[in-house]
């Protein structure tokens, strides 16, 4: 079993977990919690995988001890933050205006390019089968969302080690991060829900991939 980073408050509660999955969630409840855990997941190289805003809470936490901006926050949680590398979708932000939050999020299936020698790639490539396979670098996943990785900011985390492994196929949305297998084990994050696509004879990938990964 990994052992907790002292420093960390979590170990007190996590501490023996062989896997943690952060899943979607909405507003700001117990996202100081969430972030918390993913810092121990990260510290202490325990397989993560993080669902849409559990994506999400990687990226911040990323941002606060990685590349130092102490400040950084997801717009849902705080429109006054001073670094929101997570930000409300700009086609989103006319329909929160008017207060019309029915059916007005990000919904239903989109391609995702993926970034190729990518733990996401190799996950699909071994593990996909009907409906999860990989076509021409391609995979097609379901959404819930409307907020996004902030792309101001992306040149600065990929200088800091995050890889961006999924990508809309015009590059203008981060839909999966992760870490190099160099310094975490298992470390993904999707801005889709694999949990949508996943059936009882033909398990998503990723999960198959975070549970093996955990195995070890």
């Amino acid at each position: 079993m990994p052992q907790p980073d002292g420093n960390n408050a979590a170990g007190k509660y996590l501490k023996g977990f062989d896997g943690l999955i952060v899943p979607q969630g909405w507003g700001s409840r117990g996202v100081e919690g969430k972030i918390t855990a993913v810092e121990f997941a990260r510290k202490n190289k325990i397989p993560y995988l993080g669902l849409c805003f559990g994506m999400q809470m990687a990226v911040i936490e990323y941002a606060r001890n990685i590349l130092g901006l102490s400040g950084a926050n997801s717009e849902e949680v705080d429109a006054r933050i001073e670094d929101p590398v997570i930000h409300v979708m700009p086609d989103q932000k006319k329909y929160l205006e008017k207060h019309q939050y029915g059916g007005t999020i990000r919904l239903g299936s989109w391609p995702c390019l993926v970034k190729p020698g990518s733990i996401l790639e190799e996950a699909y490539r071994k593990y996909g089968k009907k409906p999860n396979m990989i076509n021409k670098g391609i995979v097609n996943e379901r959404h819930r969302h409307r907020y996004e990785a902030n792309n101001k900011y992306r040149d600065k985390f990929e200088a800091a080690g995050m890889i961006i492994s999924g990508t809309s196929p015009d590059g203008k949305l981060v839909e999966a991060i992760e870490l190099s297998r160099k310094v975490h084990p298992f470390f993904v994050g999707t801005q889709f829900h694999p949990e949508y696509k996943s059936r009882p004879l033909s398990p998503h990938p990723l999960f198959v991939a975070f549970i093996k990964a955990a195995l070890k």
